[in-house]
């Protein structure tokens, strides 16, 4: 008990000015002035991370810069090449992370936590934050085919037969393909590469396994050939196994340089393992080619670390297709060929379904993890999608992260996320029209008193400040929280209605009410300082900026406000003139980059407006997509890769499903509106436009949009309701709505 009575401060002002340091303290406390006081500076989780990426960067900046001879990742590669517009100067970076190719793409199986990650020149990473493998050519000219270090190279994913990646680099008539993807061998998935070379004189394809991946280096101490030579064992618990011996094999350690310079050397090397105290061991298998034809290697992983099983190359005993398939089996089929639209809304499917085994996940790799936040669009994506039973599974797992007083924390001090969970479970119910399960309730009514504490611990209505979505700057009174409190008291109301629970429920109504009339009270207070006066800041602290895309969310998704509303449209207009980069929006704070799902909140504004604008943001998005059709979270505004996040982030892919859906069906209080996304344009050449059967809150319908033999355009719907009919409108953009009605029909302009 005597420690806490210690000065620390003073102690810890002492020692840093006698050590010639910054005082930490005052540094805290200057750094706090520029936010609200709050609970919680910012964060652990967000801190932890932060730290580990940079102890990451620490590492990478003593090795990369003074082994350039190396051939390292393709971020790495540009980033430290001088001519390459992806330079950054490092004369006073402690840290060298990447920051200009965060671009890759996850493969793997429904349901299964392994997610192998291979970037945007074919590195693979196999195990999570773990070593690569990659593969070059090395002929005897001396004409060589490194992936990383070429301009160009071909990408895709391929969907049809379970999800593969496939890698094609090509550099003075030599060229290398890979395909990776993720295959069951007697229950155990397995990491499957399969590679192809090909070069017009005699050479080597070489595989290689990589101190490093995406985010740079990942420590091998110790590599050793199988009895077989047919692969190797790493750290003595993961084993690569190849298809065949290699005609040559090499190893390195630190003190040797990259086993890339052994490449063509004549040297016979007898060893069959290596060990480095650095870290840094390499190794690679050389395998013969003959002009001119092509020879193909396959690589297998088991992706169960410290594998008992010596056998190599199990039989294939399950199929990654009918895996595919059988999750698929329930979701929304889309016709959209229009911009690539369809395929994208094919592609993001996969990719929630890879990201939700058991939780949601926000991407394969940087972000690993949960939060109440990405989970809850992802939810209402799965949902629209028809994967309610997957959105289920993953609102099942939000109850073990509720505290005693009803917080649901994914990171502590932030308070949208009460809200996020309320929310997800009652679209659940609205969507699937099932009863609020039993075990549910007693979660609810905790959730929704945490809200009505938490603003009444602020004095001013609203939520007190807090850190919010991370990316809308520092502590403050954000109305995104606020919206989302709102939010979280009408799901919970909803659900106690249900539950026939209506005394409690009227009070929650009471409550919100109370709560949205501080909203407004602080936005008309607000006006009176901002230039766009009916457009909203980010927080009744702020000027117009940036971060006022949170504030859309009154409308979108939330419905709050009809998205016509004066205040959203006019945030709306705000962020479309003054935020967006080639028809993107661009975020300066924290992401300095532009921002896929950000970008498309406001396009579901405009939609829901009617304004055609909407489509101007979803091409830009669409052709921001990468090549295997993912996006990182934050896109570098001139090279147009990835900059910050994760290379494939999971809320990105939400969004994209959400947009397409709702430029084919949108509700909006008891309303339900159809085709209000879709542009005459989209159904040149007599093109079919669907979707569905979709659920809908109001019931299932299909949608059919073409042009007839009189070349109008006609739409036809099929609908089964859950009770009430509700109001359907045709609302085309730009033109006058028209109300109709029935279960199935027809209409035509």
């Amino acid at each position: 008990m005597w420690l806490k009575w210690l000065p620390w401060k003073f102690i810890i002002h002492k020692v840093a000015r006698a050590q010639g340091f910054v005082d930490p303290i005052m540094l805290l406390s200057r750094f706090n002035r520029f936010a609200q006081p709050a609970e919680v500076l910012a964060p652990t989780e967000l801190l932890r991370a932060g730290a580990v990426m940079h102890a990451r960067g620490l590492i990478n900046s003593q090795v990369i810069q003074h082994n350039l001879d190396w051939v390292w990742p393709y971020w790495a590669e540009r980033q430290f090449e001088p001519i390459d517009r992806s330079f950054i100067p490092r004369a006073f970076s402690l840290t060298h992370i990447n920051l200009t190719h965060r671009n890759w793409t996850a493969v793997g199986l429904p349901g299964f936590e392994t997610m192998p990650v291979i970037d945007a020149r074919g590195l693979l990473m196999p195990f999570f934050d773990s070593w690569s493998v990659d593969a070059w050519i090395i002929a005897a000219d001396g004409r060589k085919v490194i992936p990383s270090k070429l301009g160009d190279a071909l990408q895709r994913i391929e969907i049809d037969k379970g999800l593969r990646v496939v890698t094609e680099s090509k550099d003075q008539d030599c060229s290398v393909m890979s395909s990776a993807s993720v295959e069951l061998r007697n229950g155990i998935p397995f990491c499957c590469m399969s590679v192809q070379g090909l070069s017009p004189v005699r050479g080597h394809l070489i595989i290689s396994i990589r101190p490093y991946n995406m985010e740079g280096i990942s420590f091998i101490h110790r590599i050793r050939l199988l009895p077989s030579l047919k692969g190797w064992e790493i750290d003595g618990k993961e084993v690569v196994w190849l298809s065949e011996k290699p005609d040559i094999s090499r190893f390195a350690n630190y003190k040797d340089g990259d086993v890339y310079h052994w490449a063509l050397s004549e040297k016979p090397q007898n060893l069959t393992s290596i060990e480095c105290d650095v870290g840094m061991a390499t190794t690679f298998a050389g395998f013969k080619l003959s002009p001119d034809t092509s020879r193909q290697v396959k690589i297998e992983i088991p992706l169960l670390r410290n594998n008992a099983s010596k056998r190599e190359f199990f039989p294939v005993t399950s199929s990654a297709q009918l895996l595919w398939e059988e999750s698929l089996k329930a979701s929304v089929p889309v016709k959209f060929a229009v911009k690539n639209y369809g395929k994208l809304y094919d592609t993001a499917l996969r990719t929630l379904i890879l990201h939700t085994p058991l939780d949601s996940y926000a991407g394969p790799y940087t972000y690993k993890r949960f939060w109440f936040r990405d989970a809850a669009f992802i939810v209402y994506s799965l949902l629209i999608a028809g994967l309610h039973d997957r959105a289920k599974r993953v609102i099942e797992r939000f109850f073990h992260r509720q505290e005693s007083d009803g917080y649901f924390m994914s990171q502590e001090g932030e308070w949208d996320s009460n809200g996020q969970a309320l929310w997800a479970m009652a679209m659940y119910c609205r969507f699937t029209a099932a009863p609020v399960p039993q075990n549910w309730l007693s979660a609810v009514k905790l959730a929704a008193a945490w809200i009505i504490n938490k603003r009444a611990d602020s004095g001013n209505g609203l939520f007190p400040a807090g850190f919010s979505a991370e990316h809308l700057g520092p502590n403050d009174h954000y109305y995104w929280d606020d919206f989302w409190g709102i939010a979280g008291l009408e799901s919970a109301e909803f659900l106690l209605i249900c539950a026939g629970e209506h005394p409690e429920a009227r009070k929650l109504r009471h409550e919100r009410l109370q709560f949205l009339r501080s909203i407004k009270k602080s936005l008309h207070a607000v006006s009176v300082n901002v230039i766009h006066h009916r457009a909203m800041p980010a927080s009744p602290n702020r000027r117009l900026d940036s971060g006022s895309v949170g504030s859309l969310c009154a409308g979108y998704p939330l419905g709050i406000w009809p998205c016509a509303n004066s205040r959203l449209l006019a945030t709306a207009r705000f962020l479309f003139d003054k935020c967006l980069i080639n028809g993107a929006f661009y975020h300066d704070i924290s992401h300095s980059g532009i921002n896929p799902y950000l970008s498309l909140h406001i396009a579901q504004v405009l939609l829901g407006a009617g304004d055609s604008s909407f489509s101007v943001i979803m091409d830009a998005i669409a052709n921001l997509a990468t090549p295997a059709g993912q996006w990182p979270e934050a896109i570098h505004p001139q090279l147009q890769t990835g900059c910050m996040g994760d290379g494939q982030h999971t809320w990105a892919a939400a969004e994209w499903i959400s947009m397409v859906r709702n430029c084919f069906i949108r509700e909006e209080g008891e309303n339900l509106f159809l085709c209000g996304g879709i542009l005459p344009e989209y159904l040149k050449n007599n093109k079919e436009l669907s979707f569905g059967p979709a659920p809908t809150l109001f019931g299932n319908i299909n949608v059919q949009i073409n042009k007839n033999k009189e070349n109008k355009i006609q739409v036809r719907w099929k609908a089964r309701w859950h009770g009430k009919e509700p109001n359907l409108q045709i609302a085309f953009p730009g033109k006058e709505k028209v109300k109709v009605s029935g279960d199935k029909g027809q209409w035509s302009e």
